[in-house]
């Protein structure tokens, strides 16, 4: 046992307590039990010198939001060396792209769910040609102009969260029991239309986050 270690005896100091707490750097609380994804909003350079941003079609075939348009990504695997690996890992298979052709330029906030962490980051694709998307993911592939999307203005739909506990749930041990006043929230779901597309979920959300940070505006307008 190491000699620092606390017994069930033993009555820790502030001294100890800070020493513990001095040797960590602060994350997500309960990160490790929640599944781990990263994504990559991808820029592409167009033959005019404007950028464009990659979007993807899912298969129709997926488990999960087929056929839905989303960014690359993808859950975390136990070679990936840090989130950024896993986005561009993900990005590079999806794509049929060369990992080493895809440049890391931002990192963009994490966001939290009941269910996951998803880390998204902004990358360059240095070019598209040879590209060969798996067809057992991606159903298409397309771009929209940088500017269209800091001009388009997203709709916005308010959701109403609540809470529902199980039939189990220990009533008995909550000041209130089944009258307890459960706070109840509301999420704002965005929807982009563009080009005859439309754009949604958490895709819409880490789109708007990006383009409130490079827009006209600059940092400040995001997540209001």
């Amino acid at each position: 046992m190491n000699s620092k270690e606390p017994t069930r005896n033993h009555f820790l100091s502030v001294a100890e307590i800070a020493d513990a707490l001095g040797q960590r750097q602060p994350g997500i609380m309960g990160e490790k039990h929640l599944g781990r994804f990263s994504v990559l909003v991808p820029l592409v350079e167009r033959d005019d010198g404007t950028l464009a941003v990659l979007f993807e079609k899912r298969a129709r075939t997926m488990r999960r939001q087929a056929g839905e348009i989303c960014f690359p990504g993808g859950r975390a695997e136990e070679g990936d060396a840090s989130p950024w690996e896993t986005a561009r890992r993900e990005t590079s298979e999806e794509l049929g792209l060369a990992a080493k052709r895809i440049r890391q330029v931002g990192t963009l906030d994490t966001v939290v769910t009941p269910f996951a962490c998803i880390y998204p980051f902004v990358g360059q694709i240095d070019s598209l040609a040879d590209m060969s998307p798996n067809p057992a993911e991606v159903e298409e592939v397309f771009c929209v102009p940088l500017q269209t999307l800091v001009a388009t203005r997203p709709e916005v739909y308010p959701v109403k969260m609540k809470v529902e506990p199980g039939a189990d749930y220990p009533y008995h041990l909550i000041p209130g029991g089944e009258r307890y006043p459960w706070r109840t929230g509301t999420v704002h779901h965005l929807f982009y239309r563009v080009e005859g597309r439309v754009i949604w979920g958490l895709t819409a959300r880490i789109l708007a986050h990006f383009l409130e940070l490079v827009g006209p505006d600059g940092e400040g307008q995001a997540e209001r």
